[in-house]
């Protein structure tokens, strides 16, 4: 099985080449891959202390982010390698101040991990969620390094869980202690007769808890809202899109405003959007020559500030459910205690299903259900602030990972 992975990891090298001829996202990781070990050998010397975070893309990024400013502020004296295998995460945050050096992981490769773990020599070592790469886990493991995996999320499907998984199943116990979102994944890990277990809930809990701590305030937007009723539709797909503008374009009133922020924000998106509309929008990135306080329709078409626009919403919807994408954040809008409306495609999203059981997200499938619970909400201020607190308080009773898992780690 190790000698099928390993042929497998060097055809997808191949093919990752030949891909990246015609697709800009695949190229950019590709180029970005190959600049990985001269970062490292600029940025490193034998002496130097080391702890290693990795995370697949941005979402992971974020569950890991509390445990990392934990260990930051701990370890001060030691450089900080964070890794991402998606481009989408290593654009966003390649300057974040909690690490020292942002890296593409290289990929897995038996020659890749002896070299990357020659470089680094990491003291520690946090995976986040699911990016599981059995080479580099295998050479933690033979050098009996500390590696860890947090906010862990299995299902029975996975290829760990199949007689064919053997080299990812092994890779997982390269890990000393695994810290999961349920208590159906421990029980998958211990159907392997993997024991170093704990059940801790998720880190997003604690990240978008540290939201409330912050200053959230966005001038512009006020300037847009006033005191108006807003609909924050956000990280919304085409299809997203299509039922917010027939939602506008028939049945909103001009005493409600919307804002509306693309998961892509390419120009030909945001145009199709603003073309359709028949109300009065405005971008962001034109907001300084535009009357933003006379606009229904705001869109935000640059990244990086949606968390902070959900504390101006009196209603939310969150994209990527109404088609196969998956489920974008729902917890970054809950803990601003407001009712969420989401897709009916978010089966492997357990956060979803226990909201919608909560009474304060509720999911739709076509126009005329996503037309009327919007209008609902809209109508009825109690049924809005009841569901809202029920997502404030989901929120509430699930913190607390990140307290579990630093104290295992002597903190």
């Amino acid at each position: 099985m190790g000698f099928i992975y390993n042929i497998g990891i060097h055809a997808a090298h191949f093919g990752l080449k030949c891909v990246s001829l015609f697709n800009e996202k695949i190229k950019t990781g590709v180029i970005g891959r190959q600049n990985t070990f001269k970062t490292l050998h600029d940025n490193l010397n034998p002496n130097d202390q080391t702890l290693w975070f990795h995370c697949a893309s941005l979402g992971e990024y974020e569950q890991g982010l509390p445990v990392f400013k934990v260990l930051r502020s701990h370890y001060k004296n030691h450089k900080i390698v964070l890794s991402f295998f998606s481009p989408s995460g290593y654009d966003i945050r390649k300057n974040t101040p909690i690490a020292d050096i942002v890296v593409y992981l290289p990929l897995d490769t038996k020659a890749n991990a002896k070299r990357f773990l020659d470089i680094i020599n990491p003291e520690l070592t946090i995976f986040v969620k699911y990016d599981i790469w059995p080479n580099f886990l295998d050479e933690l493991k033979r050098r009996q390094l500390r590696a860890i995996l947090i906010s862990a999320a299995f299902r029975e499907n996975q290829s760990f869980f199949k007689f064919y998984g053997n080299q990812l199943r092994k890779a997982l116990f390269a890990f000393e202690h695994i810290f999961t979102q349920n208590e159906r994944s421990k029980n998958l890990l211990e159907s392997i007769n993997y024991k170093n277990v704990t059940v801790t809930g998720d880190t997003r809990f604690d990240r978008v808890s540290s939201q409330l701590e912050i200053d959230n305030t966005l001038d512009f937007v006020e300037i847009f809202k006033q005191d108006k009723l807003c609909v924050v539709a956000g990280s919304t797909w085409p299809e997203d899109d299509t039922l917010l503008i027939n939602f506008i374009n028939s049945e909103a009133s001009k005493d409600v405003k919307f804002i509306i922020a693309p998961h892509n924000i390419k120009s030909n998106q945001i145009k199709n959007i603003q073309e359709k509309l028949r109300a009065e929008s405005v971008l962001f990135s034109e907001k300084d020559n535009k009357q933003l306080e006379t606009a229904q329709v705001f869109i935000i078409d640059i990244i990086g500030i949606l968390s902070k626009i959900y504390s101006y919403a009196d209603i939310a919807y969150v994209g990527g459910a109404m088609g196969n994408t998956g489920l974008h954040n729902t917890l970054e809008p809950a803990v601003f205690g407001v009712p969420i409306i989401i897709g009916n495609h978010h089966e492997k999203f357990p956060e979803a299903k226990e909201m919608i059981d909560n009474a304060g997200m509720f999911s739709i499938a076509t126009q005329e259900a996503f037309d009327s619970i919007l209008k609902e909400l809209i109508q009825n201020t109690e049924k809005r602030t009841l569901s809202g607190n029920n997502n404030l308080q989901y929120i509430k009773k699930n913190k607390g990972a990140v307290t579990t898992i630093v104290r295992y780690l002597g903190f």
